[in-house]
């Protein structure tokens, strides 16, 4: 008896299952299923008349009407980014010159009412409570390269962003 043919016996299907005409499929990374982020469009609501109820440790506390509506602390959040980003802050009556001192970071924290205002700073039990209750905020970090920034509407616990803070920023006119 001879091995050969039952080499052949035991190959055959080897062949036979093993030999494609084609090359398997190259597979491809798997697609990314996260829906892409989308924020509001830009308000063209005009901005609240706002007062700067507080300023200290690189943050801006402003005050708005009681009544202001989340489209007018849009448009004041998207002031205060332009602003930053034309070092035009004193055109809007905040001091340039403090902003530009207040280090990396610069906090804006936009209140309805004086009522609640204190709550990042005052000493003792927070006015309206323990959460956060600013309506809006911006935050600049004007020396990082490119300067980065973040705009958002506050309800409770829920935040809008306005736009992209990673993204490239837009040239400025």
């Amino acid at each position: 008896m001879t091995i050969r043919p039952y080499i052949t016996l035991l190959l055959l299907p080897l062949l036979l299952i093993g030999c494609k005409s084609t090359p398997a499929p190259v597979p491809t990374p798997a697609s990314d299923t996260t829906p892409a982020a989308t924020y509001p469009a830009r308000s063209t609501t005009p901005p609240p008349a706002f007062k700067i109820f507080h300023h200290a440790n690189s943050t801006f506390t402003l005050t708005v009407p009681e009544k202001s509506a989340d489209d007018e602390i849009s448009a004041l959040v998207w002031q205060l980014r332009d602003a930053a980003r034309t070092q035009s802050f004193d055109k809007i009556h905040i001091p340039q010159k403090q902003v530009d001192a207040d280090g990396s970071t610069v906090w804006f924290h936009i209140y309805r009412g004086p009522k609640c205002a204190p709550e990042k700073y005052a000493p003792g039990e927070p006015p309206c409570g323990a959460s956060y209750h600013a309506a809006g905020d911006y935050t600049l970090a004007p020396k990082t390269t490119p300067p980065w920034d973040k705009g958002q509407l506050n309800h409770g616990e829920a935040e809008t962003d306005l736009w992209n803070p990673d993204a490239s920023p837009a040239p400025t006119n």
